[in-house]
């Protein structure tokens, strides 16, 4: 496995998220340890739903999968589960002054969950544009994805104010594409859920391509040292 993931430059961020995970952990399991309070432990489990995108496109990756059923099929999986990453950021909301643990302290640790979380899913994505380049051309999957990480911005939406999340799919499919029709249909009495939508996606997108940027001046970095 550790061969397989340096075949696809994958050991050393796999190896540096699963170390900032800990980092994470630690920093939950402390606070709990000092206040007694489990304020904070759900984080834990938000953290392991925004892994499942990078679980997902990294086996995509590793195993070389080239069915074209089978991408698409773990594409839709990963679709699902992709808005999970970011959503995290959203935990900042549960900020606030408490007697027992300095403020700073839980700043810390919402941060923390969150860019890991949020790392997890862009380093995700950039497997699927990888993936998707088989399918279709470069200009295409851009229009893919910025279309994407404002749908993002609208599972976030759905996640933080409505409480849904991607089990319910299947839960209660119903519930969910009522809510989301609502919503469609009726626009102008739902100006919370587009303002949500809209900001977050532009900010999505921002955090997305200023990353892949930084990736490309490393590549051309390495590139001009080997020449």
């Amino acid at each position: 496995m550790i061969r397989k993931l340096k075949e696809i430059e994958r050991f050393e961020i796999t190896f540096l998220l699963a170390l900032m995970t800990l980092f994470c952990f630690s920093l939950s399991v402390f606070r709990y340890y000092i206040s007694d309070t489990k304020v904070f432990l759900f984080l834990n489990w938000n953290l392991f739903l925004a892994w499942i995108p990078f679980v997902i496109s990294s086996f995509l990756m590793l195993f070389k999968i080239r069915s074209k059923l089978s991408v698409f099929a773990a594409i839709a999986v990963w679709i699902l589960f992709f808005p999970n990453s970011p959503y995290i950021l959203t935990d900042l909301f549960h900020l606030k002054s408490r007697n027992s643990i300095p403020v700073w302290y839980d700043l810390v640790v919402i941060l923390s969950y969150a860019w890991t979380g949020l790392f997890c899913g862009f380093i995700s994505l950039f497997d699927i544009e990888k993936l998707l380049l088989a399918y279709f051309k470069q200009s295409t999957i851009r229009i893919i994805i910025i279309s994407f990480l404002f749908l993002t911005g609208f599972g976030v939406y759905l996640g933080r104010f409505l409480r849904w999340n991607s089990w319910d799919v299947i839960n209660n499919p119903f519930g969910l594409f009522n809510d989301i029709l609502v919503r469609i249909v009726y626009p102008m009495n739902h100006a919370q859920t587009w303002g949500v939508t809209v900001f977050m996606g532009v900010m999505l997108n921002f955090m997305y391509f200023m990353m892949k940027s930084v990736k490309s001046i490393d590549r051309q970095t390495v590139a001009a040292k080997n020449q």
